[in-house]
């Protein structure tokens, strides 16, 4: 499967949102009834009040839901037309999702949790993963299990998972919600790397603490900001 280049949301809407299509917040968003495009290698926050239906944007593209009206495409092709056996690729080397609720297996270690993933197209040796956590100051909890750790411990450890693959468009969403200003310098930095490395481009939800991106030199590393 092709590269995906662009996303683009077609007059698309929740269809939880249905019955409220006239509500003001709507009508002044930049992605719901409206055309918006997230084009790669660009770097996108997208702020958005609770209930607004960030999670619900990023799993729509993830195709973990298919509850809208409208169209999104991928590149110029509707995403509706997708099987299961194209959104297995495309889950495996063009997206990477890391979920608000992060989807841990609290039984299980660190370690495992981040394998799991990392499994599935060996794209990190072990040192490079034991690099990423021990700058998140977590090195030290990689035989611990999952389910031990603080939440924002486990955020971090969910973003270190999100990165164990190739990707065209990261899906952030509030992926720093329990981090301190310091870690959440650390995780921009992180996360901004590796899309730099992969050309790839970024889309981060926030509910009021943002991911801390900060523009790079090319023109496709500077921060766009989406209203939801």
């Amino acid at each position: 499967m092709q590269k995906i280049n662009s996303i683009t949301f077609e007059n698309t809407l929740p269809a939880v949102f249905r019955a409220v299509s006239g509500d003001s917040a709507i009508e002044h968003s930049d992605v719901w009834l409206s055309r918006c495009s997230f084009v790669r290698p660009g770097r996108y926050t997208v702020e958005a009040a609770s209930g607004t239906g960030k999670s619900s944007m990023c799993s729509f593209i993830y195709g973990n839901r298919h509850d809208y009206d409208g169209t999104i495409l991928f590149n110029s092709t509707d995403i509706r037309s997708f099987g299961i056996g194209d959104w297995c690729e495309l889950r495996r080397r063009h997206l990477a999702l890391l979920p608000q609720e992060m989807r841990l297996f609290p039984e299980i270690s660190v370690r495992e949790n981040i394998m799991l993933k990392n499994r599935l197209t060996d794209f990190f040796s072990e040192q490079e993963i034991k690099n990423m956590l021990a700058e998140f100051d977590l090195l030290q909890k990689y035989d611990t299990p999952a389910g031990l750790l603080s939440i924002g411990q486990q955020q971090r450890v969910a973003i270190v998972r999100a990165l164990c693959q190739p990707f065209d468009f990261l899906l952030l969403d509030e992926p720093v919600s329990h981090l301190d200003r310091e870690n959440n310098l650390i995780a921009a930095r992180m996360i901004m790397e590796a899309a730099h490395s992969r050309d790839a481009a970024i889309i981060s939800t926030s509910v009021g603490n943002p991911l801390l991106l900060r523009a790079g030199d090319s023109p496709g590393e500077s921060i766009v900001e989406i209203k939801l």
